[in-house]
Protein backbone atom coordinates (compact mmCIF):
# COMPACT_ATOMS: atom_id res chain seq x y z
CA UNK A 1 0.00 0.00 0.00
CA UNK A 2 1.04 4.00 -0.54
CA UNK A 3 0.98 6.10 2.06
CA UNK A 4 1.12 10.18 0.72
CA UNK A 5 2.87 12.87 2.71
CA UNK A 6 2.43 16.38 1.68
CA UNK A 7 2.79 19.67 3.58
CA UNK A 8 3.74 22.95 1.61
CA UNK A 9 7.32 22.68 1.51
CA UNK A 10 7.57 18.74 1.06
CA UNK A 11 6.06 15.42 -0.11
CA UNK A 12 7.01 11.98 -0.99
CA UNK A 13 5.34 8.29 -0.58
CA UNK A 14 5.89 5.40 1.99
CA UNK A 15 5.56 2.23 0.14
CA UNK A 16 4.46 -0.42 2.78
CA UNK A 17 4.39 -4.46 1.55
CA UNK A 18 5.82 -7.82 1.61
CA UNK A 19 8.94 -8.55 -0.22
CA UNK A 20 8.99 -4.82 -2.07
CA UNK A 21 12.98 -4.28 -1.53
CA UNK A 22 13.40 -5.96 -4.82
CA UNK A 23 11.44 -3.49 -6.24
CA UNK A 24 13.22 -0.25 -4.86
CA UNK A 25 14.02 0.91 -7.93
CA UNK A 26 10.24 1.80 -9.34
CA UNK A 27 9.70 3.58 -6.35
CA UNK A 28 12.82 5.72 -5.81
CA UNK A 29 15.20 7.41 -8.61
CA UNK A 30 18.10 5.15 -8.55
CA UNK A 31 19.68 5.94 -11.53
CA UNK A 32 22.52 8.47 -10.47
CA UNK A 33 25.23 7.72 -7.91
CA UNK A 34 24.01 6.50 -5.09
CA UNK A 35 25.48 5.76 -1.36
CA UNK A 36 23.76 2.44 0.30
CA UNK A 37 24.54 3.91 4.33
CA UNK A 38 23.46 0.49 6.72
CA UNK A 39 24.96 -0.70 9.97
CA UNK A 40 26.49 -3.37 11.66
CA UNK A 41 23.94 -6.03 12.80
CA UNK A 42 21.63 -5.73 9.56
CA UNK A 43 21.71 -8.30 7.26
CA UNK A 44 23.63 -7.46 4.30
CA UNK A 45 21.51 -8.93 1.89
CA UNK A 46 19.12 -5.84 2.22
CA UNK A 47 22.17 -3.60 0.87
CA UNK A 48 22.80 -5.74 -1.79
CA UNK A 49 19.33 -6.07 -3.22
CA UNK A 50 19.62 -2.28 -3.56
CA UNK A 51 22.77 -2.17 -5.14
CA UNK A 52 21.54 -4.80 -7.32
CA UNK A 53 19.22 -1.77 -8.40
CA UNK A 54 22.10 1.02 -8.14
CA UNK A 55 24.19 1.47 -12.03
CA UNK A 56 26.43 3.66 -9.89
CA UNK A 57 25.92 2.55 -6.23
CA UNK A 58 28.77 2.58 -3.28
CA UNK A 59 28.02 1.12 0.15
CA UNK A 60 28.69 2.08 3.32
CA UNK A 61 29.08 -0.12 7.00
CA UNK A 62 28.56 1.88 10.42
CA UNK A 63 28.95 0.86 13.66
CA UNK A 64 25.32 0.06 14.83
CA UNK A 65 24.09 1.57 18.28
CA UNK A 66 23.00 4.86 20.00
CA UNK A 67 26.43 5.51 21.37
CA UNK A 68 27.88 5.05 17.65
CA UNK A 69 25.17 8.01 16.49
CA UNK A 70 27.49 10.78 16.71
CA UNK A 71 28.92 13.81 14.67
CA UNK A 72 32.17 11.29 14.15
CA UNK A 73 29.43 8.88 12.27
CA UNK A 74 28.01 11.34 10.53
CA UNK A 75 31.80 12.54 9.05
CA UNK A 76 32.50 9.11 7.67
CA UNK A 77 29.25 9.75 5.72
CA UNK A 78 30.20 13.03 3.86
CA UNK A 79 33.94 11.89 3.72
CA UNK A 80 32.80 9.03 1.57
CA UNK A 81 30.23 11.37 -0.51
CA UNK A 82 33.17 13.69 -1.43
CA UNK A 83 35.63 11.16 -1.93
CA UNK A 84 33.44 9.52 -4.61
CA UNK A 85 32.64 13.04 -5.99
CA UNK A 86 28.77 12.86 -5.29
CA UNK A 87 27.32 16.13 -6.44
CA UNK A 88 23.73 17.69 -5.96
CA UNK A 89 21.91 15.30 -7.91
CA UNK A 90 22.96 12.46 -6.40
CA UNK A 91 21.39 10.33 -3.06
CA UNK A 92 21.93 8.40 0.14
CA UNK A 93 19.28 5.57 0.87
CA UNK A 94 19.48 4.64 4.57
CA UNK A 95 19.07 0.67 5.18
CA UNK A 96 18.59 -0.36 8.49
CA UNK A 97 17.02 0.99 11.60
CA UNK A 98 16.93 4.74 13.63
CA UNK A 99 20.31 5.23 14.66
CA UNK A 100 21.62 5.16 10.31
CA UNK A 101 18.36 6.47 9.55
CA UNK A 102 18.93 9.71 11.59
CA UNK A 103 22.59 9.98 10.60
CA UNK A 104 22.22 9.70 7.10
CA UNK A 105 19.11 11.95 6.62
CA UNK A 106 21.55 13.88 8.75
CA UNK A 107 24.46 13.85 6.73
CA UNK A 108 21.93 14.62 3.50
CA UNK A 109 20.84 17.70 4.59
CA UNK A 110 24.39 18.92 5.26
CA UNK A 111 26.21 17.74 2.11
CA UNK A 112 26.68 20.62 -0.22
CA UNK A 113 23.68 21.93 1.29
CA UNK A 114 21.46 19.21 0.71
CA UNK A 115 20.64 16.09 -1.62
CA UNK A 116 18.12 13.46 -1.56
CA UNK A 117 18.03 10.88 0.97
CA UNK A 118 15.39 8.16 0.75
CA UNK A 119 14.52 5.68 4.22
CA UNK A 120 14.58 2.03 4.40
CA UNK A 121 13.50 1.00 8.28
CA UNK A 122 14.35 -2.19 8.89
CA UNK A 123 13.48 -2.22 12.55
CA UNK A 124 9.86 -2.39 13.77
CA UNK A 125 10.77 0.95 15.88
CA UNK A 126 12.39 2.90 12.20
CA UNK A 127 9.30 1.63 10.55
CA UNK A 128 6.75 3.25 12.65
CA UNK A 129 8.20 5.98 13.98
CA UNK A 130 11.60 7.87 13.22
CA UNK A 131 11.52 7.16 8.98
CA UNK A 132 8.84 9.20 8.60
CA UNK A 133 8.58 13.17 9.68
CA UNK A 134 12.09 14.41 8.37
CA UNK A 135 13.98 14.84 12.18
CA UNK A 136 17.54 13.53 11.62
CA UNK A 137 20.67 14.21 13.99
CA UNK A 138 22.99 13.12 15.69
CA UNK A 139 23.52 12.87 20.03
CA UNK A 140 25.94 15.22 21.45
CA UNK A 141 27.83 14.82 25.33
CA UNK A 142 25.32 12.59 26.54
CA UNK A 143 22.26 14.60 25.13
CA UNK A 144 19.81 12.67 22.73
CA UNK A 145 19.55 14.36 19.24
CA UNK A 146 20.93 17.55 19.98
CA UNK A 147 22.33 18.45 16.66
CA UNK A 148 20.44 17.55 13.89
CA UNK A 149 18.05 19.48 11.68
CA UNK A 150 14.91 18.66 10.15
CA UNK A 151 15.14 17.11 6.58
CA UNK A 152 12.17 15.09 4.94
CA UNK A 153 12.89 11.93 2.74
CA UNK A 154 12.78 11.92 -0.89
CA UNK A 155 11.20 8.62 -0.54
CA UNK A 156 10.41 5.82 2.28
CA UNK A 157 9.84 1.69 1.78
CA UNK A 158 9.00 -0.49 4.51
CA UNK A 159 9.38 -3.71 3.18
CA UNK A 160 8.08 -6.08 6.57
CA UNK A 161 9.95 -9.03 5.68
CA UNK A 162 12.37 -7.72 7.37
CA UNK A 163 11.27 -7.88 10.62
CA UNK A 164 11.54 -11.48 10.19
CA UNK A 165 15.28 -11.49 11.07
CA UNK A 166 14.69 -9.13 14.44
CA UNK A 167 14.88 -10.04 17.66
CA UNK A 168 12.35 -10.54 19.65
CA UNK A 169 14.06 -7.65 21.96
CA UNK A 170 14.23 -5.44 19.07
CA UNK A 171 10.94 -6.43 17.96
CA UNK A 172 9.16 -5.55 21.34
CA UNK A 173 10.77 -1.74 21.39
CA UNK A 174 8.99 -0.70 18.40
CA UNK A 175 5.92 -2.10 19.93
CA UNK A 176 6.10 0.94 22.77
CA UNK A 177 6.56 3.50 19.88
CA UNK A 178 3.32 1.58 18.58
CA UNK A 179 1.56 1.39 21.72
CA UNK A 180 2.48 5.49 22.50
CA UNK A 181 0.48 6.45 19.13
CA UNK A 182 -2.28 4.98 20.27
CA UNK A 183 -2.65 5.69 23.86
CA UNK A 184 -2.38 9.53 22.75
CA UNK A 185 -4.92 9.65 19.31
CA UNK A 186 -6.49 6.64 18.44
CA UNK A 187 -8.77 4.59 21.43
CA UNK A 188 -9.55 2.08 18.59
CA UNK A 189 -6.36 1.01 17.75
CA UNK A 190 -5.65 0.66 21.36
CA UNK A 191 -8.36 -1.55 21.62
CA UNK A 192 -7.26 -3.60 18.35
CA UNK A 193 -3.91 -4.41 20.05
CA UNK A 194 -5.41 -4.93 23.67
CA UNK A 195 -7.34 -8.03 21.31
CA UNK A 196 -5.45 -8.58 18.98
CA UNK A 197 -4.32 -12.88 19.32
CA UNK A 198 -0.28 -12.31 18.46
CA UNK A 199 1.38 -8.82 18.22
CA UNK A 200 4.21 -10.61 16.42
CA UNK A 201 4.04 -10.47 13.44
CA UNK A 202 3.26 -7.65 12.57
CA UNK A 203 -0.37 -6.82 11.21
CA UNK A 204 0.46 -4.15 8.15
CA UNK A 205 -2.76 -2.86 9.18
CA UNK A 206 -1.69 -1.74 12.41
CA UNK A 207 1.38 -0.17 11.06
CA UNK A 208 -0.81 1.87 8.72
CA UNK A 209 -2.85 3.27 11.53
CA UNK A 210 -0.08 4.32 13.33
CA UNK A 211 1.91 5.60 10.13
CA UNK A 212 -1.16 7.55 9.40
CA UNK A 213 -1.14 9.41 12.94
CA UNK A 214 2.22 10.09 12.63
CA UNK A 215 1.80 11.48 8.89
CA UNK A 216 -1.34 13.76 10.47
CA UNK A 217 0.31 14.97 13.21
CA UNK A 218 3.76 15.83 11.35
CA UNK A 219 1.65 17.69 8.34
CA UNK A 220 0.49 19.62 10.77
CA UNK A 221 3.14 21.01 12.51
CA UNK A 222 6.46 19.77 10.04
CA UNK A 223 8.97 21.26 12.82
CA UNK A 224 7.38 20.62 16.18
CA UNK A 225 5.79 24.30 16.98
CA UNK A 226 2.64 22.92 18.76
CA UNK A 227 1.01 19.69 18.31
CA UNK A 228 4.24 17.45 16.83
CA UNK A 229 4.68 17.52 20.65
CA UNK A 230 2.33 14.93 21.54
CA UNK A 231 4.96 12.32 20.09
CA UNK A 232 7.24 12.74 22.82
CA UNK A 233 4.55 11.02 25.24
CA UNK A 234 6.77 9.18 27.39
CA UNK A 235 9.38 10.70 26.59
CA UNK A 236 10.64 13.05 28.16
CA UNK A 237 11.24 10.75 31.23
CA UNK A 238 12.26 8.24 29.10
CA UNK A 239 14.78 9.84 27.49
CA UNK A 240 16.22 10.50 30.56
CA UNK A 241 16.11 6.68 31.55
CA UNK A 242 17.95 5.95 28.67
CA UNK A 243 20.65 8.18 29.49
CA UNK A 244 20.89 6.77 33.31
CA UNK A 245 20.87 3.64 32.19
CA UNK A 246 23.90 3.90 29.18
CA UNK A 247 26.57 4.33 32.22
CA UNK A 248 25.52 0.56 33.81
CA UNK A 249 25.69 -2.99 33.26
CA UNK A 250 22.33 -2.85 31.34
CA UNK A 251 22.03 -0.26 28.88
CA UNK A 252 18.37 0.30 27.50
CA UNK A 253 17.23 0.32 24.13
CA UNK A 254 14.96 3.69 22.81
CA UNK A 255 11.50 2.16 22.99
CA UNK A 256 12.41 0.05 26.66
CA UNK A 257 13.07 3.06 27.81
CA UNK A 258 9.73 5.04 26.56
CA UNK A 259 7.73 2.13 27.62
CA UNK A 260 9.01 3.04 31.33
CA UNK A 261 8.79 6.60 30.72
CA UNK A 262 4.94 6.25 29.36
CA UNK A 263 3.85 4.75 33.04
CA UNK A 264 5.62 7.50 34.53
CA UNK A 265 3.01 10.22 32.04
CA UNK A 266 -0.15 8.10 32.43
CA UNK A 267 -3.13 8.11 34.84
CA UNK A 268 -5.59 6.32 36.17
CA UNK A 269 -7.34 3.78 33.90
CA UNK A 270 -4.87 4.83 31.19
CA UNK A 271 -2.22 3.56 33.28
CA UNK A 272 -3.46 0.34 34.13
CA UNK A 273 -4.07 -0.19 30.86
CA UNK A 274 -1.27 1.14 29.29
CA UNK A 275 1.09 -1.44 31.77
CA UNK A 276 -0.68 -4.71 30.83
CA UNK A 277 -0.16 -3.80 27.31
CA UNK A 278 3.48 -3.43 28.03
CA UNK A 279 4.05 -6.36 30.03
CA UNK A 280 2.29 -8.39 27.36
CA UNK A 281 4.44 -7.35 25.10
CA UNK A 282 7.93 -7.92 27.45
CA UNK A 283 8.53 -4.65 27.60
CA UNK A 284 9.40 -2.35 31.28
CA UNK A 285 7.29 -0.51 32.83
CA UNK A 286 9.50 0.68 36.23
CA UNK A 287 13.09 1.33 37.08
CA UNK A 288 15.36 1.83 39.74
CA UNK A 289 17.29 4.94 39.16
CA UNK A 290 16.59 7.71 41.85
CA UNK A 291 14.83 11.04 41.26
CA UNK A 292 17.32 12.79 41.57
CA UNK A 293 19.47 11.40 38.72
CA UNK A 294 16.24 11.26 36.68
CA UNK A 295 15.53 14.34 37.52
CA UNK A 296 19.02 15.69 36.01
CA UNK A 297 18.55 13.94 33.05
CA UNK A 298 15.00 15.47 32.37
CA UNK A 299 16.06 18.95 32.58
CA UNK A 300 18.32 19.01 29.51
CA UNK A 301 15.45 17.96 27.54
CA UNK A 302 16.45 19.99 24.15
CA UNK A 303 12.53 20.31 23.95
CA UNK A 304 12.83 22.47 27.40
CA UNK A 305 12.06 26.23 27.09
CA UNK A 306 13.07 28.65 29.82
CA UNK A 307 12.76 26.88 33.14
CA UNK A 308 9.95 24.92 31.79
CA UNK A 309 9.81 21.01 30.75
CA UNK A 310 6.54 20.02 28.33
CA UNK A 311 5.47 17.15 29.19
CA UNK A 312 2.87 14.61 27.37
CA UNK A 313 0.06 12.96 30.08
CA UNK A 314 -2.09 10.29 28.96
CA UNK A 315 -5.46 10.23 31.83
CA UNK A 316 -7.41 8.38 29.34
CA UNK A 317 -6.48 6.45 26.08
CA UNK A 318 -6.84 7.76 23.35
CA UNK A 319 -6.00 11.61 24.09
CA UNK A 320 -3.74 13.62 26.09
CA UNK A 321 -3.09 17.22 27.60
CA UNK A 322 0.54 19.06 27.65
CA UNK A 323 1.84 20.47 31.11
CA UNK A 324 4.52 22.64 31.31
CA UNK A 325 6.33 21.86 34.35
CA UNK A 326 9.05 23.67 36.35
CA UNK A 327 11.94 21.77 38.15
CA UNK A 328 9.95 20.96 41.21
CA UNK A 329 6.71 19.46 39.57
CA UNK A 330 9.10 17.99 37.36
CA UNK A 331 10.87 16.04 40.58
CA UNK A 332 7.33 15.48 41.99
CA UNK A 333 5.93 13.80 38.93
CA UNK A 334 9.18 11.22 38.99
CA UNK A 335 8.75 11.27 43.10
CA UNK A 336 4.94 10.25 42.36
CA UNK A 337 5.21 7.19 40.38
CA UNK A 338 8.42 5.46 42.67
Amino acid sequence: MTLHFRTPDSSYDIELGQGILARAGSFFDLERKVLVVTEEGVPCQYARTLLEQCPQGFVLVLPGGEGNKTLAGVERILSTLLDNAFTRADAIVAVGGGVVGDMAGFAASCYMRGIDYYNVPTTLLSQVDSSVGGKTGVNLCGVKNAVGSFRQPAGVLIDTLTLDTLDPRLYAEGLAELFKMAATCDAGLFRRLETAESLRPADPELLASALRIKIGIVEQDPSEKGLRAVLNFGHTIGHAIEAAAASGPAPLYHGEAVAVGMMYASEGQARERLGALLRRAGLPTEDDFSVGELARFASRDKKRKGALTKVVKVSEIGSYRFEELDDRALVNLISARK
